[in-house]
């Protein structure tokens, strides 16, 4: 049995595997998953029926979504432990990542221990596009300073931006990496700009959608995203020039009121980053979508 290592020819197999059901967690796409090869080697098989993706770096090798298809969950998850553990010292390291709700009781009666590691935040696209309200009250003053004191191109994105977006999240990170020493967060950003570089170059092959606001001809927000599944697009990336007052918020309204084919909007997790969910939080969030892991209880 030998693992193969991810392409970009493998996404009709990947898609016909992940289509098969709805999935509300933001890791079930190809694009989601292509996008890591930058920091982590990806390889996968068909184990037992099933579509299995590991993820290996530094620290050891997980697969990053539970086995996918119309199989024996208990075979499949037998096999990748076994494969994991040739590979990790530790076996503590083996694990499956991503796992739905709607997998968890299945995975308990197999012997699993299953915790909640974090949970993506899905809105109403209508209210992401309309900002009416209240509770929407400062988004909509933001969106509309932004109109009213800047001059600005709102474009659909393209390939040919990849570089000007790649210079503005650069810029962007030298901004926030001043404003929050932490070395968590800045390897985190750091990480980021690796995954963001390897879905720009590849943007036409996975088929990103997304937006680009210029401001004195200079690229100064981008958005791209991808179908998550017929009524669910999620927003993978937002990047905007933070001295640009609203755009931010402009950006993202503008962009979910031309997704009116999708009646809701993934906009992932937080990353566990305080700022950053009560930012996700502010956007009035219809429902919490939340992952698990699932481990062995004694992997010796």
């Amino acid at each position: 049995m030998g693992l193969k290592n991810l392409s970009l020819n493998d996404k009709k197999l990947f898609d016909g595997f992940l289509k098969r059901e709805e999935h509300g967690l933001s890791v079930y796409a190809f694009e989601n998953i292509y996008i890591w090869k930058g920091l982590f080697k990806i390889a996968w098989d068909i184990i037992a029926d099933c579509l299995c993706v590991f993820f290996k770096d530094d620290l050891g090798v997980f697969l990053y979504l539970p086995p996918l298809g119309n199989c024996s969950p208990a075979k499949a998850a037998q096999e990748v432990f076994k494969i994991m553990d040739t590979s990790n010292n530790n076996k503590e390291a083996s694990r499956i990542e991503n796992l739905e709700a709607s997998h968890i009781e299945t995975y308990r009666a197999l012997g699993y221990d299953c915790a909640q590691k974090s949970h993506d935040y899905v809105c109403l696209r209508s209210d992401l596009a309309a900002l009416r309200g209240n509770k929407f009250k400062s988004q909509r003053a933001s969106f509309n300073y932004f109109v009213k004191h800047y001059d600005f191109e709102y474009l659909t994105f393209s390939w040919r931006y990849a570089d000007e977006c790649l210079k503005l999240y650069e810029r962007w990170m030298k901004m926030r990496k001043a404003a929050n020493p932490d070395h968590i967060y800045q390897g985190m950003m750091l990480d980021s700009r690796r995954s963001l570089k390897n879905a720009l170059r590849h943007s036409r092959a996975l088929n990103f959608k997304g937006a680009v606001v210029k401001v004195s001809r200079r690229i100064k927000g981008f958005t791209i995203g991808y179908e998550l599944y017929k009524g669910t697009f999620c927003i993978l990336y937002e990047i905007t020039d933070l001295s640009v007052k609203g755009l931010a918020q402009f950006i993202f309204a503008k962009f979910c009121s031309e997704l009116n084919r999708y009646k809701y909007i993934n906009i992932m997790d937080d990353s566990g980053l305080e700022n950053l969910k009560k930012t996700k939080l502010s956007y009035h969030p219809r429902r919490l979508v939340p992952a698990y892991i699932a481990k062995r209880p004694n992997p010796s």
